[in-house]
């Protein structure tokens, strides 16, 4: 019984359903873009499959990045006891999931219309290669935002049959949110990184980080002020976004010190961005449908 239980909490780390920090960053944006998309709520089919496509994903795409960094972590002091690095999960039993949960998620998407099928193997195709960034070049979150972003055009192809500009325009706009929220993440582990040989923005940008990082804050800021005022958002929506700045100066007192645990919180905090702005983007079709 100990051990069955060892397991299921293995497989639990694994897929990271311990931390749903993640599922919730990769969940926002596309929420923004199916009710921009709809103008308003979407419909509960088209709602249900995002979200458990989310959740099936964001776990396919931890699992692939441990598969693929199961030499490395040993050597980051906070990834060394996951479950790929020790050996508690086999690389076999690693596979047989990835395969369990890419057959769900392609379940899911095959009940969309044809475009979305299509963007949704593109989705996969940066979803798998994100791990392998990091050995590569200093910008793996760049390549995170790429594939964390992905569900705003399969959310506007789904709703309305096709990707618009606005979408596109959103999509940037997540990508350079992502990659400030991940630079946090990244500073986490910095020291390990640069004895590991991992390449990251935080390193990168060395001690420049929160320089930096304001300046992807603002630009992300400015580009959402752009995509409101031509989606004709309302003031809930302006409102969120202020809330939004508060947050990103919360972040950076957090940092100040560089303290891992801090650098973490920081992180964590985007989550409040996130919700904030979906929370401002929905209250503005409301008050827009209501008049």
């Amino acid at each position: 019984m100990a051990s069955s239980q060892n397991k299921i909490k293995a497989y639990v780390f694994l897929l990271r359903l311990n931390r749903p920090i993640g599922i919730y960053l990769l969940l926002w944006p596309t929420l923004w873009a199916l009710w921009i998309a709809g103008k308003g709520p979407p419909e509960l089919k088209i709602l249900t499959i995002f979200i458990l496509g989310t959740i099936l994903m964001r776990s396919a795409g931890c699992l692939i990045n441990d598969y693929l960094d199961r030499n490395l972590d040993q050597f980051v002091s906070r990834t060394k006891g996951r479950p790929m690095a020790t050996g508690l999960v086999t690389r076999k039993e690693g596979l047989v999931i990835f395969g369990v949960l890419i057959t769900f998620s392609a379940l899911l998407v095959l009940t969309l219309n044809k475009t979305t099928i299509l963007l949704s193997s593109v989705g996969l195709l940066l979803a798998t290669t994100y791990p392998l960034a990091k050995r590569l070049w200093y910008l793996p979150q760049f390549h995170l935002g790429l594939a964390f972003s992905w569900g705003i055009p399969m959310a506007f192809s789904a709703v309305t049959g096709e990707v618009p500009i606005v979408a596109w325009s959103l999509y940037l706009t997540t990508i350079i949110w992502t990659m400030s929220y991940d630079t946090f993440y990244a500073m986490v582990d910095q020291h390990d990184d640069l004895d590991a040989g991992i390449k990251s923005l935080a390193l990168l940008f060395g001690r420049e980080q929160s320089k930096i990082i304001t300046l992807l804050q603002i630009i992300f800021l400015i580009f959402l002020i752009i995509i409101g005022k031509k989606e004709g958002f309302l003031f809930p929506y302006y409102l969120a976004l202020g809330l939004s700045s508060l947050c990103f100066i919360y972040q950076h007192r957090l940092i100040t010190s560089q303290e891992p645990a801090k650098c973490m919180k920081a992180f964590e905090n985007n989550n409040f961005v996130g919700a904030i702005i979906f929370v401002g983007i929905t209250m503005s079709y409301h008050m827009s449908l209501s008049t």
